[in-house]
């Protein structure tokens, strides 16, 4: 295990004590949400949690959370209890940008369901400013996405169409990928500016930015975990 996917790993390890017998959890996506899901199959299986419930956030979740044992079901009217899951870049104020791994949109409709939302990173992940090294993704239908493409650029980003093994990437809602650059320097009230401007564009499904959902997080580092508290 390399050292990155150990401190992910302690974060993950670090955050599960906020999952108690008979919640139900919303399942993140991506390298360090796997370490949550294997580390709450683990509890599971030795007895030290009971009656824990996961709504996954993509195909590939699901497949592990069912492999290490935890029991599925669709996301309720009433959401879930927590949800903890990685993040791109997270900022001071616990925004962050999701999706790099694609599964945006429906981490959004789970985070926003989550009485508590809960990150879960190495140190790296922490940014002065959102969309320092990240761009943000967007998740958009086929059709019209040249159009959507001009939309988005008019926005001030540079979008450009997520590939995979030289093929357009698509996420498990079948729909395309844009990611959006921002110019170096974009301060966070631009940031929210385009968060806001990106979710009027027609054919715009869901984007990156999650801003004002999280509840926690916790980074891991060399000298530890540090815990950070929205508020």
């Amino acid at each position: 295990m390399s050292e990155i996917d150990r401190l992910k790993q302690q974060a993950a390890i670090a955050a599960a004590v906020r999952v108690r017998s008979g919640m139900l959890v919303g399942l993140g996506t991506g390298s360090t949400a796997a370490h949550l899901v294997r580390e709450l199959g683990r509890r599971l299986q030795a007895g030290e949690l009971d009656g824990v419930r996961g709504v996954p956030t993509s195909l590939a979740t699901a497949a592990l959370a069912t492999e290490v044992g935890i029991p599925l079901v669709e996301l309720p009217a009433e959401g879930v209890d927590v949800t903890i899951d990685g993040m791109d870049e997270v900022d001071e104020r616990l925004d962050c940008i999701k999706g790099l791994g694609g599964a945006l949109t429906r981490e959004k409709i789970v985070a926003a369901a989550s009485r508590e939302f809960v990150l879960i990173g190495d140190v790296g992940k922490r940014v002065a400013t959102l969309c320092e090294r990240t761009p943000v993704p967007v998740e958009v239908l086929a059709f019209g996405v040249e159009r959507t493409a001009a939309r988005l650029r008019a926005l001030g980003a540079e979008p450009r169409r997520r590939l995979r093994d030289g093929t357009p990437a698509t996420t498990d809602n079948g729909h395309l990928i844009v990611d959006c650059h921002l110019p170096l320097g974009t301060s966070a009230e631009a940031v929210r500016a385009f968060a806001a401007a990106v979710d009027a564009v027609p054919g715009v499904l869901g984007h990156g930015l999650f801003l004002g959902l999280t509840s926690r997080v916790y980074l891991a580092g060399p000298d530890g975990i540090e815990e950070l508290v929205a508020g």
